[in-house]
């Protein structure tokens, strides 16, 4: 680093984590292990932090780039995102960068002479560039303060991103072994902690493991039953005129339920693999910087997405895994106000996703990882117990009922289906065994209720002993039987077409050894399952709605929001940010509830430091105080 020493750097900062974190961010104190891990990569040690999204991970390591002297150098592969996570820095007096394949080459020299300068906070950097031997040699004449490895789960062959260009990273340690590095991921089995610090050769690094809890975020999941309406009475209901996502497992899924919300009168915009890059831009542009858009997406979208303000996830297809799923609905309420995970899931979706699974590349022990995934999956969906408590044990960690999902606001009914459950597995068996056929579910559950159909007579299935034994049952309780058992292992479904068998783990249940208790379903009227005496109660009653903050206020509050709401867009318009860059809903209600009179009062609203004081009090207290006057 010969230049280092003869160049002028940018001087050394001498301000606290405490004070760079009031005056910079305006938060007045840390959470959770962020202090910890501030202090501890200050002091220039290296770090691994499993965080959950909307953890505050960035903080970890854009305050000790603060701290130390030089320019933190943040490594993401979210190169269209960077764009505004750079607006976000420099709205609060923070001065940063960004070098992607987006700039002209006289805009990279620009940003290369400013680092070489020591004018730089904080750089970001796409993997791919950085791991070129012409960004290491300029990096080698800078003064480097820190390497942060964001969405570092990118390294394991089992992250759900997975970037070939983040295995370079390791390069890191060799070439700059003086430099603290701090890696980051919300995914965080213990797998891919292992390998990622194996791969990106932080042996020696001290991990910092948060609890993985969302407490703000509600989880509701529910039976699949004409999924667009579901959808649809969910947004009215609960969130209408909220910013949110909606994922769908195919890219013909994400198009259909785009154009059906937008019938609908919703803003509803498309997010997938198959749209050009520029469609893909401009679509994420418009649900970062308006308000109000619905994203309908692939799994494609989302990753590092900073918008604080998305008051719900949906999702209207399985996710494949607890780690997706949690990931995916973590991008919900990253301000902390109270958000919404909500799922429509069916059999459908366990016999797709089976498939995709048994024609998938890769090694038989890649398929049965992803078998193992799916399991997980399908036991937090079936779970009678808190989901929150399931999510939580997932990953490792203990906790207690919650009473903000569904399962502790309304807990499910359940009731002895041994019965049912035999009469179903002896229907398998015997169209195997006696007729050398294999069905899927809706076959069988003909046969269970005596349905007459064109291939149940050229098959003659009336004959079985079987025929009409479930005539009881609705087919929506047989979809929901059969369902629950694939979740349990009781069942499986196999082949292209998901034709039903009975394992040999079912045996003691159909030799009535075994007992079974499913939960019940209420999917309409005739629909529901016969009542257990043993059956848990119903709950209290109390509403699965779900409610953010904002919503909370009424009357005089609720008009200052919205005042301050429009303001805080044509602000971000004029600027060319999104709207959260100017200042996020949960600091709009801190200032509604504060309701400040002077400057000193505003700045102690959360999420008002010193820049923003400067360039925004007087038109924020301006707003406050013709609304207190009128």
């Amino acid at each position: 680093m010969s230049d280092s020493d003869t160049r002028t750097s940018r001087s050394a900062n001498t301000r606290s984590a405490q004070e760079i974190l009031e005056g910079v961010f305006g938060f007045d104190a840390f959470r959770g292990d962020q202090a910890e891990i501030v202090e501890h990569v200050s002091a220039g040690g290296d770090a691994v932090v499993l965080m959950p999204t909307g953890g505050g991970k960035s903080l970890c390591y854009q305050v000790p780039a603060l701290v130390r002297d030089g320019t933190g150098v943040v490594i993401s592969p979210l190169i269209a995102l960077m764009e505004d996570q750079v607006a976000a820095l420099r709205a609060n007096g923070v001065q940063a960068a960004f070098l992607n394949s987006t700039l002209s080459w006289e805009d990279v020299q620009q940003v290369e002479a400013a680092l070489l300068a020591g004018e730089l906070d904080l750089l970001y950097l796409a993997p791919e560039r950085l791991v070129q031997e012409r960004t290491l040699a300029v990096l080698e004449r800078a003064r480097i303060s820190l390497f942060a490895i964001d969405e570092a789960h990118c390294v394991s062959q089992w992250g759900h991103d997975f970037r070939t260009d983040y295995l370079g990273l390791a390069v890191l340690a060799d070439r700059f072994p003086g430099v603290p590095r701090i890696a980051l991921t919300a995914t965080a089995t213990q797998a891919t902690h292992v390998e990622l610090t194996e791969r990106l050769k932080l042996d020696g690094a001290r991990h910092f493991v948060a609890s993985f809890d969302r407490p703000n975020i509600q989880y509701r999941i529910e039976p699949k039953s004409r999924a667009r309406q579901q959808l649809l009475r969910f947004l009215r209901t609960e969130h209408a005129g909220d910013a949110g996502i909606v994922y769908c497992l195919s890219r013909r899924g994400v198009e259909q339920t785009a154009e059906f919300l937008r019938g609908e009168g919703l803003a509803a915009l498309p997010y997938h693999a198959g749209l050009s890059e520029v469609e893909r831009a401009e679509n994420q542009r418009r649900f970062l910087r308006e308000e109000g858009i619905i994203m309908v997406a692939t799994i494609a979208f989302g990753m590092g997405i900073d918008k604080p303000d998305v008051r719900f996830v949906a999702h209207l297809d399985l996710p494949k895994s607890v780690e997706g799923y949690y990931q995916e609905t973590g991008r919900a309420g990253r301000d902390g106000l109270p958000s919404t995970a909500w799922m429509a899931y069916g059999l459908g979706d366990v016999v797709q996703l089976g498939r995709m699974i048994d024609q998938s590349e890769g090694s038989a022990a890649h398929r049965r990882r992803q078998r193992e995934h799916l399991e997980a999956m399908l036991a937090l969906c079936e779970t009678v117990e808190c989901r929150r408590v399931q999510i939580l044990r997932y990953f490792g960690q203990d906790a207690r009922p919650c009473g903000n999902c569904d399962t502790c606001l309304q807990p499910p009914r359940t009731w002895d289906a041994t019965v049912p459950v035999q009469k179903l597995m002896s229907a398998v068996i015997r169209l195997d065994r006696q007729r050398g056929e294999r069905f899927g579910a809706g076959q069988i559950i003909d046969v269970l209720r005596g349905r007459v159909s064109d291939r149940s007579t050229a098959s003659r299935h009336e004959e079985l002993s079987v025929w009409g034994v479930g005539a009881d049952l609705s087919p929506a309780v047989w979809r929901s039987i059969v369902r629950q058992l694939l979740a349990r292992g009781l069942l499986q479904a196999i082949g292209d077409y998901g034709v039903l068998v009975v394992p040999e783990a079912a045996g003691p249940v159909l030799r009535g050894e075994e007992s079974v208790l499913l939960r019940e379903d209420v999917q309409g009227p005739g629909n529901r399952t016969p009542r257990s005496g043993d059956g848990a109660s119903a709950g209290p009653g109390r509403s699965r709605r779900s409610r953010s903050a904002a919503a909370e206020l009424t009357g005089a509050d609720a008009e200052l929001f919205e005042t301050l709401r429009s303001w805080r867009t044509r602000e971000a318009s004029s600027q060319g940010v999104p709207p959260y860059v100017v200042f996020s809903d949960a600091t709009l209600v801190g200032i509604v509830r504060a309701r400040p009179t002077d400057s000193a009062a505003l700045n102690e609203v959360s999420g008002v430091g010193a820049t923003k004081l400067d360039r925004y009090g007087d038109a924020v207290l301006g707003i406050v105080a013709e609304a207190t006057a009128d």
